[in-house]
């Protein structure tokens, strides 16, 4: 018997059978249980529809992680609309973009950033405005409707006013699971970010992933760390309210407020780029090692970049909590491979085997192909890209066919291809080792910059560094490091950049040595903890008549 796959399924699956449950714990406080999610979820697709929003328009949700997101997410899916997160990170600029280039109608915006779209509303196709506090917002103040006394037409709403004022009935229109329900925008570190479009199809079917490869329950606390519009919360706002857990909410990554949830709200799961893990294990060893468990064991997952083998130590024997390493991107789910592989695991190779990207998961066909498109052997040595063909892959880009082109037919037809450049070894695990554009060719060899930062990590003066080509008369190119020292303070680093070279130059083949070293107080990065090699990219070969990794 075959049924459609339809992403509102989870939340209906959760408010029929825990209806009097816990779902979530607002950043504000507020708790709800599933029924009273699900009626205000309810409440937002009758308003939507009262303001003429159709199936097939585009909704946009820019908020942090707080129970207004899951509301409009599910309120804008349940007639059909296309939920469009944004990251809150971005400038109006940005979101003049990507409101236009996907004809967004409607956007929820919370307070914090609703200047962002104040600023750019007369260049954005949307007509329907929603806020969570009018008062904040630039010209507060509403009318007896709840709208914002400054303006009539395409005013900003109230969002708590507008459900009130609803109702809870709405038409639900027949949806098909091959249909288009989210767009979610790249982070656009190399160029114009691009639309990302999944179906409630790959959306239903990599939740059920989730599910498994998380282990996530009915009884899981899951503290929202890692932000809900990056790829819908790698597609725990499906996962986790499908199973009926609780949703615990945050307004941002504060260390002690992450420690504080874990420890009052039980927290058993959870995810967070490697820097933020690096963030709690500082703030551990500053307050004198707290007790960074509630009443139950915490699971972590990690993705972004391989994390290094100390802060995973830190984690599982320090903190106590369960570290998985999972790989993807935003057009893969992200899920793909995870290194969880508890069979192949062992007392001495724990750590190294946490730190790979792992293997495939259920039904996702993982390859690393050479540039003729042949599979590279398994020797845990042979560079070649990560193609993936899978059921959570997502459709196309918006509006890009020749980007969609491209992306499933460069080296081998029908692969979505990562630009990731990974090893295999005999178990079918993958390493990744660089980026096709952050590849340094030095001198006619190849140098992977990941090698290079996994070397410069281990030194206890460096916080955090990226490894860049950087022009070079005798070689072409050169590494170069970007260092975050330990104290903060790029004018006094705790050891000298010739310290730090005869550091490398102990580990390190003589040509991958690291000769150019600077100090700055951060690197940039998107929302999701991945370091913006782009921009140190431009602005290194900013003179050169080439730049390298450009696009």
């Amino acid at each position: 018997m075959e049924t459609p796959l339809i992403v509102t399924d989870f939340l209906e699956q959760a408010r029929t059978h825990y209806g009097g449950e816990e779902a979530i714990v607002g950043a504000d406080g507020d708790r709800f249980t599933y029924a009273e999610f699900g009626e205000r979820a309810d409440r937002f697709s009758a308003a939507l529809q009262e303001r003429g929003i159709e199936k097939g328009d585009r909704v946009a949700v820019l908020d942090p992680n707080t129970h207004y997101h899951l509301e409009a997410a599910y309120g804008a899916m349940q007639i059909g609309a296309v939920f469009t997160p944004l990251n809150y990170r971005l400038t109006p600029d940005d979101y003049e973009y990507i409101l236009s280039d996907a004809g967004v109608d409607a956007i929820y915006a919370d307070y914090e950033y609703a200047d962002k779209i104040e600023a750019i509303r007369d260049e954005i196709p949307t007509d329907t405005f929603v806020t969570n506090d009018l008062e904040r917002v630039e010209g507060g103040g509403t009318d007896e409707a709840g709208r914002s006394s400054s303006s009539s037409a395409g005013a900003w709403e109230d969002f708590d006013a507008l459900l009130s004022s609803a109702g809870t009935e709405f038409d639900r229109p027949e949806m098909s699971e091959d249909e288009i329900i989210t767009i979610n925008y790249t982070s656009g570190t190399t160029g114009d970010p691009k639309g990302v479009c999944r179906t409630h199809r790959t959306e239903s079917i990599h939740a059920y992933l989730m599910s498994i490869y998380h282990e996530i329950s009915d009884d899981d606390v899951y503290l929202w760390t890692l932000p809900m519009f990056h790829v819908n919360g790698w597609g725990h706002i499906y996962a986790v309210t499908g199973m009926g857990a609780t949703h615990v909410c945050t307004r941002g990554v504060n260390p002690d407020e992450v420690v504080e949830a874990v420890t009052t709200e039980d927290v058993s799961f959870l995810c967070a780029a490697p820097a933020v893990l690096n963030q709690l294990i500082d703030y551990y060893e500053a307050q004198g090692e707290p007790e960074m468990m509630g009443a139950n064991r915490v699971r972590a997952t990690t993705a972004g970049s391989a994390p290094p083998e100390a802060t995973i130590r830190a984690v599982e024997e320090e903190f106590g909590w369960y570290l998985k390493h999972l790989y993807g991107a935003t057009e893969t789910g992200p899920l793909i491979t995870i290194s969880d592989a508890k069979r192949l695991m062992t007392d001495e190779n724990r750590f190294e085997l946490k730190k790979r990207q792992g293997m495939g998961i259920l039904g996702t066909d993982v390859r690393v192909v050479d540039e003729d498109g042949a599979d590279v052997p398994r020797d845990d040595a042979t560079l070649g890209e990560v193609v993936v063909r899978g059921n959570q892959v997502m459709d196309r880009y918006w509006d890009k066919p020749e980007a969609t082109e491209e992306a499933f037919n460069d080296r081998v037809e029908g692969y979505y291809h990562t630009g990731d450049l990974a090893t295999m070894d005999e178990n079918g695990m993958i390493a990744i080792r660089d980026r096709k554009k952050d590849i340094i060719i030095s001198g006619g060899e190849n140098i992977s910059s990941i090698e290079l930062e996994d070397t410069l990590f281990d030194h206890d003066a460096v916080a955090d560094v990226a490894i860049i080509p950087a022009p070079s008369e005798q070689w072409g190119e050169t590494p170069k490091a970007f260092v975050v020292p330990t104290n903060g303070d790029p004018e006094n680093p705790p050891v000298t950049a010739d310290e730090l070279t005869d550091f490398t130059r102990e580990r390190l083949a003589s040509y991958k040595v690291v000769h150019r070293i600077e100090y700055v107080e951060e690197l940039p990065k998107t929302a999701t903890g991945k370091t913006q090699k782009y921009e140190l990219r431009q602005e290194e070969w900013d003179d050169e008549d080439r730049l390298i990794g450009e696009g």
